[in-house]
């Protein structure tokens, strides 16, 4: 095959904007009935993982250099390991807003506003070093140290413009920069059906040197930029554009720096996208 990048979908993101109002218009029309749902797999060899109530929205996975995990971040601002079945999901990290602020506090075990107690989307360890990165969509780029607990906001804007919608993550094992992206400088990740809608072109492709702890804007005016992995290289990040559909290469390194292109056009809307860890890379929606 062409591609060394193999883009696999759960979903698509457009049939769910076109079945939700069908779906409110018949409710509206026949009278309640009482549903029940049975969850099954395909392959006897997945299980469900279930997360603490009421947390939910695990948007990015992470593995730690020991290969312990999955790490994911939920609903309330906070990063969760799993811990095997016995134990299952554990607090692993979780922002300044946790101990400040009354509505995020854990044991309130109510649905908090993301906007103020904080989502976590983009994840990805350095594995030299342990730390986890975190891009949160209202808080900032967030590294938590290799033990867990408190994380530290490093950057929170780019070029003089805060950030506003974090999104992608990834890290170059090599060399210990962060990729991330902001989706838009224009709306929030509350509002991100409006950066589709609307054609949106304010996102951005961004560098995180922990050496300097400076970020660098590598690439500006993109359209809804979300998931990011970095080559096993370190020559070029892969940036998945929800909006357009497509796969696009941005080279960081070597005589082609600077410059982008298309490397896939896709079936539906991409998220995340993430190594494969044989020189190719896994997408979903």
């Amino acid at each position: 095959m062409a591609y060394s990048c193999l883009p696999l979908y759960a979903a698509s993101f457009l049939v769910v904007l076109l079945v939700l109002p069908l779906m409110a218009v018949a409710s509206a029309a026949a009278p309640a009935a009482e549903t029940s749902y049975e969850t099954k797999s395909m392959d006897p060899g997945l299980a469900l993982m279930t997360l603490p109530q009421p947390v939910s929205g695990p948007e990015s996975l992470a593995f730690d250099r020991r290969g312990g995990g999955p790490y994911a971040g939920v609903s309330d601002g906070r990063v969760f390991k799993w811990r095997g079945r016995r134990l299952g999901w554990t607090e692993f990290a979780y922002n300044s807003r946790h101990r400040s602020v009354g509505m995020c506090a854990p044991k309130k075990k109510l649905v908090v506003p993301e906007s103020v107690c904080g989502r976590p989307l983009g994840l990805q360890f350095h594995h030299k070093s342990g730390d986890l990165y975190v891009a949160d969509a209202y808080l900032g780029l967030m590294r938590v140290p290799a033990r867990g607990g408190l994380a530290q906001v490093v950057a929170t804007e780019a070029g003089g413009v805060p950030f506003n919608f974090l999104n992608g993550l990834d890290v170059d094992q090599n060399t210990g920069d962060v990729y991330f992206t902001d989706s838009s400088t224009t709306y929030r990740r509350s509002e991100y059906l409006l950066v589709v809608a609307l054609g949106d072109e304010t996102g951005r492709l961004l560098r995180y040197n922990p050496r300097t702890r400076r970020v660098t804007v590598l690439h500006a005016d993109l359209s809804y930029p979300n998931g990011v992995a970095v080559s096993a290289d370190g020559s070029h990040v892969m940036v998945s554009h929800t909006a357009l559909s497509e796969l696009r290469r941005y080279w960081v390194r070597g005589p082609k720096a600077s410059t982008n292109e298309t490397f896939a056009e896709l079936p539906g809307f991409p998220d995340n996208v993430r190594s494969d860890g044989r020189g190719g890379c896994t997408g979903w929606r």
